[in-house]
């Protein structure tokens, strides 16, 4: 038996007690399963989990009816009311008509999905799920509606705009909608667009300073260092060799020392540039969330004086933002997301724009499907390797993990020594940290190619 199930993160109730499945009637219990159609539990928001008294029988069936849906009405024996009813009522309409269900009509299973095409029934939904439900799965449900029922092009009303929680989906959305997008949609796209740029940038921006700025300082270390620029951890470290054993005075017991024979130090802050930052980045469709995160960091790192950061976006066009990276939100609706992939093309202009390889990043963010000359990419990330370039390639730059890319592509990158891996947004400043070092990347396990 077929059935569609809701996620369940944790089978447990709210006091740690296992939920065990109930006893099948007249059929089967359907397993619940991780898959591709599960959907968030209801009793994951805290109002619903107050209202569980434990691990009654009777309540282990209400819970098992709100995770299966209604096909596990006959099995579990449980009549839904109140809240429960109206929770059920929202998942209902999104997940109950089946992946099929296209805006006002029916799944494989005979029940119509609620939503409808109009902007009012969806906007009352948004509200109903933004009340039952915690953020983080009602942001799950609206891209579940975008994706299954088709609805992107409500967002181009101001209304619907205005009842939807933003996330980096969202906007990813929003921008793929590019130029069909009507004036009087734009400006509530772009308020929604600068609340995600802002929650993202107040997430990174201190510790990606902290991180770059300790790593700036390190990689300009100084032989002759004063007092104060005296770097003791390494000093202490690069000096052991000289460790001394002296004796106490009056019976006292014996001391060790080094003797710091060659001290260490950071270099000196200066207001001078020190790194080329050159971000490249692959705006195809599935890329959609590394645009938005690359693009806040690169108007992060822009404003570090003693890194000077060029921001590049292509297709098979390939379009400089550098000078808009003093806002992000202005970088993100200068791309353009969809269409093809000229990874050369793009590449070829950042090697132009190089003055100081040995000064200077790359970081080539892209799912590699390359729809232009294989050969000279390669030939390119060599050259500019051989030159003395740092060249870092993502497969991504989001908390999704690996997206689906070019496994050939990667491993000759691979082989050139530019493993490429997936990175999370909270990883990707130990990543630049290192490549401005000139220190190995902390690559993920899981993703690393090699």
């Amino acid at each position: 038996m077929t059935t569609t199930t809701r996620a369940y993160p944790d089978p447990t109730d709210p006091t740690g007690e296992t939920m065990e499945p109930p006893m099948p009637t007249t059929r089967p219990t359907p397993t619940v399963r991780r898959t591709a159609t599960t959907r968030p539990t209801p009793t994951a928001h805290p109002a619903a989990a107050a209202r569980a008294p434990g691990g009654t029988d009777a309540e282990r069936l209400r819970r098992w009816r709100m995770v299966l849906g209604a096909d596990s009405a006959e099995s579990t024996g449980r009549t839904l009311t109140g809240q429960d009813a109206a929770m059920d009522g929202a998942l209902n309409a999104l997940y109950g008509g089946g992946a099929d269900t296209k805006p006002g009509g029916r799944g494989s299973g005979g029940r119509a999905a609620g939503l409808g095409a109009s902007a009012p029934s969806v906007a009352r939904w948004l509200g109903d799920i933004r009340t039952y439900f915690p953020g983080s799965v009602v942001q799950v449900m609206q891209r579940d509606a975008i994706d299954r029922l088709g609805l992107a092009a409500l967002l181009l009303e101001p209304e619907m705009l205005e009842a939807v929680e933003p996330d980096v989906h969202l906007v990813g959305t929003l921008l793929s909608l590019g130029k069909a997008m009507p004036e009087t949609t734009r400006e509530t796209a772009r308020a929604v667009v600068r609340k995600v740029v802002e929650e993202l940038e107040k997430r990174w921006e201190s510790r990606t300073r902290a991180t770059l700025s300790g790593a700036l300082d390190r990689s300009a270390r100084i032989s002759r260092p004063g007092h104060r620029a005296i770097d003791w951890d390494r000093t202490i470290r690069a000096n052991l060799k000289n460790y001394l054993t002296v004796p106490g005075r009056d019976g006292a017991a014996a001391t060790g020392t080094v003797v710091p024979e060659r001290l260490i130090g950071h270099g000196r802050a200066a207001r001078s540039v020190k790194k080329d930052i050159i971000l490249c980045i692959d705006q195809s469709g599935s890329m959609a969330a590394s645009v938005v995160h690359a693009s806040v960091f690169g108007a992060v790192l822009a404003s570090m004086r003693t890194l000077s950061t060029r921001l590049v976006v292509f297709d098979t066009a390939v379009v400089d933002l550098t000078d808009q990276l003093d806002d992000p939100v202005d970088v993100l609706f200068g791309t353009q997301l969809g269409g093809g992939t000229d990874i050369n093309r793009a590449l070829a202009y950042c090697q132009s724009r190089i003055t100081r390889p040995a000064d200077t990043v790359v970081v080539l963010i892209s799912d590699l499907y390359e729809g232009g000359i294989r050969d000279q990419m390669l030939k390119r990330v060599a050259a500019m390797k051989a030159s003395g370039v740092q060249f870092v390639t993502l497969l991504a730059l989001s908390d999704e993990g690996t997206p689906a890319y070019d496994h050939e592509h990667a491993a000759a990158l691979g082989a050139l020594g530019t493993p490429a891996f997936a990175c999370t947004p909270d990883l990707f400043p130990d990543v630049m940290a290192a490549a401005i070092e000139k220190r190995p990347l902390p690559l993920p396990d899981r993703d690393t190619l090699s």
